[in-house]
């Protein structure tokens, strides 16, 4: 098979040089924590030296310099991207962006492990310390938005660029010697991993065939949040006692350098290039207008709602379990409970998705979410341990199908010109439940009835959104081939979701014969 060609990156003197300067500011940074072994690797308030203000100037230069490369020129795109996806395997597309995936998800997870020692060498108080992911998740939320926009405006392949970019220059959030620069460097890291989910899901909708291509996205989904977590566990566990808490930044960077080599191979989708084409442009606020609104509508209803269970809800329930006493079920035990679940459900709710219905799939899992938390809030947490260990499972279960199916069932019921907006409004408003949910959520545990209280108000609007995609929810394989309205609007949707059919058919027509042309 032969290698992607090197114009798949528009200016690679420049992307280079921005890579090696950022790399340069990053190394800089890691020296400083290596020479701060002899004070057990605590560096706060050691003060920001003439030499690492030097580095960061260089990290931002770099990830500017790099970004202004990777931006494509609108005249030769679609033909190198053309000619590259006859060539590229499908699976090892998959294996890249699961790849890069798990990254993203090993960047919040790691604020669960580093909160205690952070707090220690700080000397920070709970409410102090409570800011790191709020900060963080509202940095996810802004780019969940903002490279979700990106990718319908510079490409998918692009905004994956621009994201690896980002986790590369914010790994030095290790060697901050204030707290408040690990706030404003974590808000950068959560812009960079906000990005990457909506982006992928759009490039996967458009790169792989339709049949299993959903079932593909859906495991994907699931996985990479699963696995996520464990490596971010894993490295927490070998290191920190090693090293403390700042190592746990500094051991992605080999992970983050292999993403942006791995980049190689990831190629833009053939579909967004030919319309690259077009002057016309379709605005953000199309997801508002006929007939996106009410998918819009929908899909905001469904995430909004997992965000408050998920944020809101669970972020308290191993408190409040340890603080009924009697039921030995730690934090650590529901976690872990929520790892193993994550597999078996996600691989269900991929098979069902497949075999069955993307919309009833999604309302089965609403309902398992609602299910569980109604009956916590019947039997409350003085219910025998068997019965409340079943509920806590099922509500993991829940909402790990739930936020498998959420992101793939976007990206393939918009059109491809707003895929990207719209899978970045998505994952933007779910993550929003972490910057509002858990002071609601403490405010309602605060009143009479508690815990059964909370259950009943995050169960509400997770069957309201259950019930809307069962009423107004979308068929992906129907908003692929229909035609909706007739306003100017709708004719230019629908042209390009037809143009994108239609350069589909034509490159699988087109594609050599041999393993790079078999479907995953």
């Amino acid at each position: 098979m032969s290698a992607p060609p090197a114009s798949l990156i528009p200016r690679p003197l420049l992307f280079w040089t921005g890579v090696a300067l950022t790399c340069a500011g990053v190394a800089e940074h890691l020296w400083m924590f290596l020479d701060s072994a002899s004070m057990h690797f605590h560096m706060a308030m050691t003060g920001m030296s003439p030499v690492m203000w030097a580095a960061m100037v260089a990290i931002v230069v770099g990830v500017v310099l790099s970004g202004l490369a990777v931006v494509p020129p609108r005249t030769a795109a679609a033909a190198a991207a053309s000619a590259h996806t006859t060539t590229v395997s499908r699976r090892r597309l998959i294996a890249i962006l699961t790849f890069a995936l798990l990254v993203d998800q090993m960047k919040p997870a790691t604020l669960a492990f580093i909160s205690p020692g952070l707090r220690s060498e700080y000397h920070l108080s709970a409410a102090d310390v409570s800011w790191l992911p709020t900060v963080a998740l509202s940095g996810t939320v802004l780019g969940s938005l903002v490279w979700g926009r990106a990718a319908d405006r510079i490409g998918r392949r692009a905004t994956i660029l621009l994201a690896s970019l980002l986790f590369l220059g914010t790994t030095v959030c290790g060697a901050m010697p204030t707290y408040s620069g690990t706030l404003v460097m974590c808000a950068l890291m959560g812009m960079a991993a906000g990005g990457m989910l909506p982006v992928v899901y759009a490039l996967m909708t458009e790169s792989l065939p339709p049949g299993r291509r959903a079932a593909i996205m859906v495991l994907q989904a699931g996985l990479t949040t699963t696995g996520g977590y464990m490596a971010a566990s894993g490295v927490a566990a070998v290191l920190i006692p090693l090293a403390g808490w700042r190592v746990t930044w500094f051991a992605q960077l080999p992970l983050v350098l292999i993403l942006i080599a791995l980049n190689r191979w990831i190629p833009e989708s053939a579909a967004f290039t030919t319309r690259q084409t077009r002057t016309a442009k379709v605005p953000a606020s199309a997801l508002f207008k006929r007939p996106q609104t009410a998918k819009t509508l929908v899909v905001s209803a469904y995430a909004l709602a997992w965000g408050l269970v998920y944020w809101g809800f669970i972020t308290f329930l191993p408190s409040q379990l340890e603080s009924a006493g009697r039921h030995g079920m730690s934090a650590a035990t529901l976690l872990f409970i929520s790892s193993l679940l994550a597999i078996p459900t996600c691989a269900l709710g991929a098979w069902l998705y497949m075999r069955w219905s993307a919309r009833g799939t999604m309302v089965v899992y609403a309902a398992l979410t609602v299910a569980a938390l109604l009956t916590l809030a019947a039997i409350g947490l003085d219910g025998s341990r068997p019965l409340l260990l079943a509920t806590v499972m099922l509500l993991f279960a829940g909402t790990a199908g739930v936020i498998a199916l959420i992101g793939p069932y976007t990206a393939e019921i918009y059109p491809m010109a707003i895929r990207g907006t719209a899978g970045g409004w998505a994952a933007a408003i779910g993550k929003s439940g972490g910057a509002f949910g858990p002071p609601l959520i403490a405010l309602i545990l605060s009143a009479p009835g508690g815990i059964r209280t909370a259950a009943i108000f995050v169960a509400l609007p997770m069957a309201l959104a259950g019930l809307a995609v069962a009423v107004r929810g979308t068929n992906p394989q129907v908003a692929a081939q229909s035609l909706e309205g007739t306003s100017s609007l709708d004719a230019e949707l629908d042209e390009l979701v037809s143009s994108e059919a239609v350069a589909a058919q034509t490159t699988a027509t087109t594609q050599l014969p041999g393993k790079g042309s078999e479907a995953p």
